[in-house]
């Protein structure tokens, strides 16, 4: 496969520069060492693929300013306790006394809901479409056995949408992407056809071994060298053109798009999530109106040019000297999906 991906390469002639859009893919990407596999000129970019790295400084301050209200127990997933904010983290405002607890699902917060009958639980709802579908579900149970103490903070995201803005960008050529294996199990391989039909940009749903990330980059390499675009599927033992209509069903009965801040890049259009308006009353950042300044990235931060593509972890200042994964100040160093993170678990 590595020699027809090098004869492939050789017949297109010039810098192809591929995005995988998924951390998943970056983190196996670095596993394998396919990087060290490929033509020179075949550059791998990290998009912004990693759910805790695109999570706006601004949000972490709201969670933060909503876990220390009174009577409230904030939730979240472990790999969000960590990210900055401006400054603080979740860990830090929970060593400062706020009631903030790690959950490894969001039905796990109806327990303490129903424990807590006094307070209000929060779940911070943080991810991509592929964890959507839980979070609806949760709300499902929640309104099934009339769990009111239970509230969400939405800063769910949609992927189609950021890669639009991506590809309006003169900040870098992207040539192909490696589209993401998990949320297109979720939403189908169609969201994507914008891609090729707009903007004559190859796309590749892959998994996420060795031979498939190797057989998608064959695949985007012979649609450049054929000079067409077309969104295909890799990864077809998992998905289809149409995806999970049931969790885009359920998905889409309790939330609607909305703009939404991704950090390092800005508010893009219809990219987020958030409550309907027959579930605001779960909506924390409804039921606690809360408002914080809108801060910019700390001085020296690269995490936005990274996560365009601009630029790769490396050519960050800070990369592994002030910011590292155990005193992190951009939020992709933070998430084992980062992009930071992988560069510097691999010493790249």
């Amino acid at each position: 496969m590595i020699a027809l991906i090098n004869n492939l390469y050789n017949k297109i002639n010039r810098p192809v520069n591929l995005m995988e859009v998924c951390g998943t893919h970056t983190v196996a990407i670095f596993k394998h060492g396919i990087r060290s596999l490929l033509p020179e000129g075949l550059r791998l970019l990290s998009g912004p693929g990693c759910p805790v790295c695109v999570t706006s400084i601004k949000d972490i301050d709201k969670a933060i300013a909503i876990s220390m209200q009174p009577d409230v127990i904030f939730t979240t997933f472990g790999d969000m306790m960590r990210v900055p904010g401006a400054k603080k983290s979740l860990s830090e405002a929970k060593a400062e006394g706020a009631d903030i607890r790690v959950v490894y699902s969001p039905l796990d917060c109806l327990k303490i809901a129903e424990e807590n009958k006094d307070k209000k639980i929060v779940f911070f709802s943080a991810g991509f479409e592929t964890t959507t579908p839980s979070v609806a579900g949760t709300i499902f149970e929640a309104e099934r056995r009339q769990i009111n103490n239970f509230l969400i903070y939405s800063v769910n995201k949609l992927v189609p949408p950021a890669l639009d803005v991506l590809l309006q960008s003169d900040d870098v050529r992207i040539d192909g992407f490696i589209m993401p294996g998990h949320v297109s199990t979720i939403i189908g391989s169609k969201p994507y056809d914008f891609i090729a039909s707009k903007y004559a940009t190859p796309c590749v749903i892959t998994g996420f071994g060795a031979d498939d990330i190797l057989a998608g980059i064959t695949m985007l390499l012979k649609q450049i060298a054929e000079g067409r675009a077309a969104v295909e599927i890799q990864y077809k033992s998992v998905v289809t053109e149409t995806g999970n209509k049931k969790a885009v069903e359920f998905i889409n009965k309790y939330f609607e798009p909305c703009d939404s801040h991704w950090r390092g890049i800005g508010v893009l259009p219809n990219s987020g999530l958030r409550l309907r308006n027959e579930y605001k009353h779960r909506d924390a950042e409804v039921v606690f109106n809360i408002e914080v300044p809108e801060l910019q990235e700390p001085k020296g931060c690269q995490c936005g040019l990274v996560l365009r593509g601009v630029k790769i972890p490396s050519e960050c200042p800070l990369f592994g000297k002030a910011c590292t994964p155990e005193k992190p100040i951009g939020a992709c160093m933070v998430s084992m999906e980062g992009s930071c993170a992988a560069y510097y678990k691999y010493n790249i």
